[in-house]
């Protein structure tokens, strides 16, 4: 056993290079991951099984096949945040590594009975592991977006009722032909929410949420957010834009969604003293498009802790209730090639600055990575 140990060992190097190897030559979804990213935690499980190996005689330590399930299920993790990968070729990269192990350790000829049966218990145990795991971040993804989609549902069907209870038997022609055109808007958009939630229904490892890439004019949507918004929350929103059109390849319904969820939140915890103010910046290559209110400022530490899906260590609830559009937000700005800011302080208030790269995609659909983590 312990020879069987020393040899695997001496060998790290060639036993996972052969098996990159293999993966590479067998496995579709490997050709989408660099060397080191394929390797993941692997080398970590080759080192416990070195160990299991080097105290089986003298009974294995419980902690060692704890160590073995811990790796295990973060490959799974990490093999459900890449591309294409199924369960089926994680099983199979877990049978590679088996064959190659068994292979050496017959050549060299310390393969027993009691040395297969060490490796292929860890093996069969980790495979167990992994396959759970790589399910259950995938279920994980699944309801976190369609909680996202259900959540910004609320905006374009409160904005439909609120259109819909302002209207009036006799009400000026022009009052009703706009409260009329904002409750089809708010029913159409949501019919476009429940095309994507039952996208979502269908997600698979390495995916996202669908966008849909278009030529557009960008202050068209933001005009819509604000028209809506200042309508809504009674005009205490204010916009400031560029004359003319800003086009680039955009997303027009997923930006308005990141919009609406700023406005939302900035008009919940802001000052009723205040209004939010929208701006939009044309700044060549970007758009910048910043959402400020004033109210309690987030402290520092929260701010990069604000865009992770419903942190269940915010203890304040209100934070909490800020992570599940945060999480769209900075989804949105990282898919158009940008980044989200946060800058906050009592005297000059809160902005959420989100910058978009004007083409740093194509036109047409894909999907994009959402970390909840």
């Amino acid at each position: 056993m312990k020879r069987a140990a020393t040899i695997l060992n001496e060998e790290k190097n060639f036993i996972m290079e052969r098996w990159e190897t293999e993966v590479s030559d067998t496995i579709p979804a490997s050709h989408f991951s660099e060397s080191l990213v394929l390797r993941d935690h692997l080398p970590d499980l080759l080192d416990d099984i070195i160990d299991i190996l080097s105290h089986k005689e003298e009974s294995a330590h419980e902690g060692m096949y704890r160590r073995i399930e811990e790796h295990s299920k973060e490959h799974g993790r990490h093999r459900a945040s890449s591309s294409h990968y199924t369960i089926s070729q994680i099983l199979h990269e877990y049978i590679l590594f088996h064959q190659i192990l068994t292979e050496l350790l017959t050549e060299r000829g310390v393969f027993t009975e009691k040395v297969g049966a060490a490796v292929k218990y860890s093996l069969e145990s980790s495979m167990l592991y992994s396959a759970k795991a790589f399910n259950d971040s995938l279920q994980e993804m699944q309801e976190k977006l369609i909680g996202i989609l259900a959540h910004d549902m609320r905006n374009p069907i409160s904005a439909a009722l609120f259109a819909v209870d302002m209207m009036r038997h006799g009400q000026d022609e022009e009052r009703f032909e706009k409260l009329k055109k904002m409750t089809r808007n708010g029913l159409k958009r949501t019919m476009d929410l429940i095309e994507i939630l039952l996208d979502s229904v269908t997600v698979s490892a390495g995916q996202g949420m669908a966008l849909d890439f278009k030529e557009v004019n960008i202050i068209e949507f933001i005009d819509a957010v604000y028209e809506e918004a200042a309508e809504v929350y009674s005009s205490r929103i204010d916009l400031k834009k560029p004359n003319g059109a800003v086009t680039g390849v955009f997303d027009g319904t997923m930006v308005r969604r990141m919009m609406e969820n700023l406005i939302s939140n900035a008009v919940k915890y802001g000052s009723r003293e205040t209004p939010v103010n929208l701006s939009v910046e044309d700044q060549d290559e970007r758009v910048l498009l910043k959402v400020h209110n004033f109210g309690n400022p987030i402290a520092e530490e929260n701010r990069k802790r604000i865009f992770q899906f419903l942190d269940s260590d915010l203890s304040n609830g209100a934070l909490k209730s800020w992570g599940m559009g945060l999480t769209l937000v900075k989804a949105v700005a990282e898919a158009h090639g940008g980044k989200v800011e946060v800058e906050s302080s009592k005297e000059k208030g809160t902005t959420f600055l989100v910058s978009l790269h004007k083409y740093s995609n194509s036109p047409g659909k894909k999907r994009a990575a959402l970390n909840f983590r």
